[in-house]
């Protein structure tokens, strides 16, 4: 069977600090309605949109940063990268889930997108699935202060701020799902005491697609990523692995 060609997407671990513990992250469950991923816990994101490349110079990394920034818009109304008012935001949002062109939009409100903001943490695209694929961005930025986002209530159901930890904790109780790359991603989210370290420990590894392998051991299957890129965790039993 051939593997569908991947879709260009993009995602955002959205931090905050917090004082005298570590970081909360910003994640969203899904619907169970959808097809890929329904009902599992995930960071904000989604497929990268023509329109996105016309907010840049075309180059592969610009674009997937604005698809991450227009994507947590809609599904958190939340906006990284601009200083946006919450009227103007909610307005941007509303406009966005009526399908209005997201360059467009900011014209109009006089906005302008920093994309520095959002920092390279990992890339992963997985083949061989029968399924749909996304070819997946992942970036790291720091929550505005005092943002409030709210759920959109159709692709997704819920948000939380969450600690990685948490988030591996209310799996393993069967209290959330979560799909393969969110575990691999939550688990070294874990390692860090706040934003600055979780970009140091970013910049210090190459990003590099991360196309997930079966690999037999002692006669067990077990679904593995490569090593040197930066998770503590690169295996686990194929019978264990949640996949979309």
């Amino acid at each position: 069977m051939t593997s569908p060609e991947a879709i260009p997407a993009a995602t955002v671990v959205v931090m905050r600090d917090v004082a005298g513990g570590p970081p909360e992250l910003l994640m969203v469950e899904r619907s169970r309605a959808m097809a890929f991923a329904g009902g599992a816990l995930v960071f904000p994101g989604g497929r990268i949109d023509p329109g996105d490349h016309l907010l840049t110079d075309s180059h592969d990394d610009a674009a997937a940063r604005v698809a991450a920034i227009r994507e947590t818009i809609e599904e958190a109304g939340l906006a990284l990268g601009m200083a946006c008012e919450s009227g103007a935001l909610a307005k941007l949002r509303a406009a966005l889930h009526a399908g209005e062109p997201f360059a467009q939009l900011l014209t109009e409100a006089g906005l302008a997108l920093d994309l520095d903001l959002l920092v390279p943490f990992a890339r992963w695209l997985p083949y061989g699935l029968p399924h749909r694929v996304f070819d997946t961005r992942f970036y790291l930025a720091r929550a505005p202060e005092g943002a409030t986002p709210q759920v959109d209530g159709s692709e997704n159901v819920r948000l939380c701020w969450i600690t990685a930890r948490d988030a591996l904790h209310a799996a393993d109780r069967g209290e959330a799902m979560v799909i393969y790359p969110t575990r691999r991603n939550l688990e070294r989210l874990a390692l860090f005491d706040g934003f600055d370290s979780a970009m140091a420990h970013a910049r210090r590894f190459p990003i590099e697609p991360i196309t997930p392998f079966v690999e037999s051991r002692g006669g067990v299957d077990w679904l593995c990523i490569p090593e040197g890129l930066g998770y503590p965790v690169t295996a686990e039993r194929m019978d264990r692995a949640v996949r979309a």
